[in-house]
């Protein structure tokens, strides 16, 4: 075995990094905001998601391939719109994680309060995020066993939920499957991505997998189909064991709407509850690191003399990157109590960027005759879906309050 593949991992460990990435734990906001949206037939919406997220993942991952340096979206998006544009896509990433992590935050308040009623959801969210910044500033990180209980505390409370919801299925709360009309199918793909938001990363595997050509996009389609399934699973099991006029407010904690459906079961379901709480407690700490080199990142890009300076005296450094976006996390957090904003501005700025940077892949002659941008072209059509229907529901959002 030679040096360059002794240390490269094979298709089951791609697999496991495709799927740690995938799982987002705004599964659990999901139900609840697709119930109001679409009623049943947002299973509908989940398998739209899962196969457009083939097609871009697929395409990011030709991009990382031809373009394997530090960068991501401004790499990319830079090779056919120049400094400019990769600055729109990264700094649209950023705004987009900052807003995603703003709702995590929120929901982590709401699964507090839970637990601390005396205590007002905003007050504990906001006790939990200045807590999670300053164990950053600190350096404390996930250890590689803290990374493999995280995605344990992620999975458990999901497979529980879909067990017990579907030991309790009731045909009749599938009907009516589309109470809100078909076109509502394509406007819920925006809540929907939300909880497939990461799998980018994976798409990112060329240079540590073996024989990469063959085994990624297998990594990334096996990932995508299992993550796919477990999602329409759980919110199957969901849809079809509790009546819709429970699944009204999003923010609700799901446990506490279990806990009206399984009485029987109150100490399973605060198993959950302590789960997923900290699960999503572990993954706004990790994305406060990984979120600050992204910020560190976007900042090294901006021809700034000020920003440069900052830089080179260590002012600008790890530990207020930290605080700079802990700081933008909190204030999204403060700022929306709308989750619709939160979904819609989330999926405009994550989305954004992956259409940008796809375009790349549509100027390179290569690219046509391997006939890869077969998949590129269908991954930025239905990425403009999902950008267009979140930017038509972000316009009637502001709309409403103006």
């Amino acid at each position: 075995m030679s040096p360059n593949t002794e240390h490269k991992i094979g298709l089951a460990t791609a697999i496991i990094i495709g799927m740690n990435a995938m799982i987002g734990l705004g599964i659990f906001t999901a139900p609840a905001a697709l119930a109001s949206h679409v009623g049943p037939a947002s299973i509908l919406s989940y398998i739209f998601v899962i196969v457009a997220i083939w097609f871009i993942a697929n395409s990011l991952a030709r991009l990382a391939k031809l373009f394997p340096e530090e960068g991501s979206f401004y790499l990319y998006a830079k090779q056919w719109g120049g400094h400019v544009v990769g600055m729109i896509a990264i700094t649209g990433y950023c705004i987009g994680l900052f807003v995603g992590m703003g709702l995590l935050v929120r929901v982590i308040g709401n699964y507090l309060a839970y637990l601390f009623p005396a205590f007002s959801a905003m007050f504990l969210g906001s006790i939990a995020l200045v807590l999670l910044v300053v164990l950053n500033m600190f350096g404390v990180e996930l250890s590689k066993l803290g990374q493999h209980i995280l995605i344990i505390l992620t999975v458990l409370p999901i497979a529980t939920i879909t067990l017990l919801g579907l030991s309790k299925a009731n045909i009749t709360n599938l009907i009516p499957f589309a109470p809100y009309g078909f076109i509502s199918v394509l406007k819920a793909t925006r809540i929907v991505i939300f909880g497939f938001f990461g799998f980018e990363c994976a798409a990112s595997l060329f240079n540590i997998v073996k024989n990469p050509e063959r085994n990624v996009p297998r990594a990334l389609t096996y990932a995508i189909l299992i993550v796919g399934t477990i999602y329409t699973l759980f919110v199957f099991s969901i849809i079809i064991s509790i009546p819709a006029n429970l699944l009204i407010n999003p923010y609700e904690p799901i446990t506490d709407i279990l806990q009206k459906i399984f009485p029987e079961h109150i100490w399973l379901i605060n198993v959950v509850h302590i789960s997923i709480l900290s699960a999503m407690i572990g993954t706004v700490h990790s994305m406060l690191w990984s979120s600050s080199h992204l910020l560190l990142l976007l900042v090294n890009k901006i021809k700034n003399p000020t920003l440069h300076n900052l830089r080179t005296l260590g002012i600008l450094n790890q530990k207020t990157a930290v605080f700079m976006v802990g700081l933008l996390t909190g204030i999204t957090f403060i700022s929306f109590e709308n989750i619709n904003l939160f979904f819609n501005i989330t999926a405009i700025g994550i989305v954004l960027a992956y259409l940008l940077s796809m375009i790349t892949l549509l100027t390179i002659p290569s690219e046509w005759k391997s006939r890869h941008n077969i998949k590129t072209i269908i991954g930025i059509i239905t990425a403009l879906i999902i950008f267009f229907f979140a930017t038509e529901e972000l316009i009637t959002e502001i709309l409403k309050v103006i």
